[in-house]
């Protein structure tokens, strides 16, 4: 049976997540699809929310005090779009959704992250938040974009050109994307790995798919180990770092605290 598959979406309070979603479902879905959106408890009511009610159906779900989510999957539901609390830590938010969809058996199909442009160009303090949920992003769409400058859309998307993120860009106009099947195509175009999971084997240890190459495939032509001059072989010190290194933005210090800190979005929201 085929695993229901999510769709994880990013950004803020008033950046129009849930009309561009909404808009979204109604152009790739039909009725027969089983579209569910679950939306945080503390998100606030929406002008857009009989929209979305419209297109799927919607229910919510709990970010614990113990950062762990608390949400079921609609019965028959095979298409989910989980809108994150846009107050709330992104990061934190991501990890719990990481362990949420494993042990749900979900499959994860994009990361989308819905950029309020006028936030971000009124608030440069912002960018370092903004940062954050790119690095995890397939597609970032670039909404409200009344009275924003073209010059500083293009610098901040160029930005992320220069740092070569693989990330796709789109403007929105009146709460629509161009391309939704371009925007929904599953294929990953994040830079973060926390969501590549390794293949496992007949007994169930995760193994390498790679055979000697890197992650794109490349081959580099060197072995595993190496042998001395008696011909006995030496291990390779990585021999044993099967999974990849966690997410830079997950790494805590030793007191708790992330090594990549973000700020609060709550202070600059209007």
């Amino acid at each position: 049976m085929q695993k229901p598959m999510a769709y994880l979406i990013l950004g803020t309070p008033g950046s129009g997540r849930r009309e561009v979603i909404a808009d979204l479902i109604a152009e790739s879905f039909d009725a027969e699809d089983a579209v569910c959106c679950l939306i945080g408890d503390k998100e606030a009511a929406s002008e857009f929310d009989a929209r979305l009610a419209s297109v799927s159906k919607v229910s919510r779900w709990t970010f614990t005090a113990e950062k762990q989510i608390e949400a079921e999957m609609p019965e028959g539901a095979r298409t989910l779009f989980f809108i994150t609390e846009g107050r709330a830590n992104p990061v934190d938010q991501i990890e719990a959704f990481r362990s949420w969809i494993r042990t749900n058996n979900i499959e994860l199909g994009r990361i989308l992250c819905i950029v309020d442009s006028g936030l971000a160009y009124s608030t440069p303090a912002t960018l370092a938040w903004f940062d954050a949920c790119i690095h995890f992003s397939d597609a970032a769409l670039m909404n409200r974009r009344e009275g924003v400058p073209n010059k500083w859309m293009s610098d901040f998307i160029g930005r992320y050109a220069d740092l070569c993120l693989p990330c796709l860009f789109e403007l929105v106009k009146q709460g629509r994307v161009k391309n939704p099947a371009m925007i929904l195509d599953p294929q990953a175009r994040r830079i973060s790995q926390a969501f590549e999971d390794l293949p496992e084997d007949g007994f169930g240890n995760c193994v390498s798919s790679d055979e000697g190459g890197d992650r794109f495939g490349e081959d580099h032509g060197d072995d595993d180990d190496e042998d001395d001059e008696d011909g006995e072989s030496i291990e390779s010190p990585d021999d044993d770092e099967d999974e990849p290194a966690e997410d830079p933005y997950f790494v805590r210090k030793p007191g708790g605290g992330r090594v990549r800190s973000i700020p609060d979005i709550t202070q600059f929201l209007r």
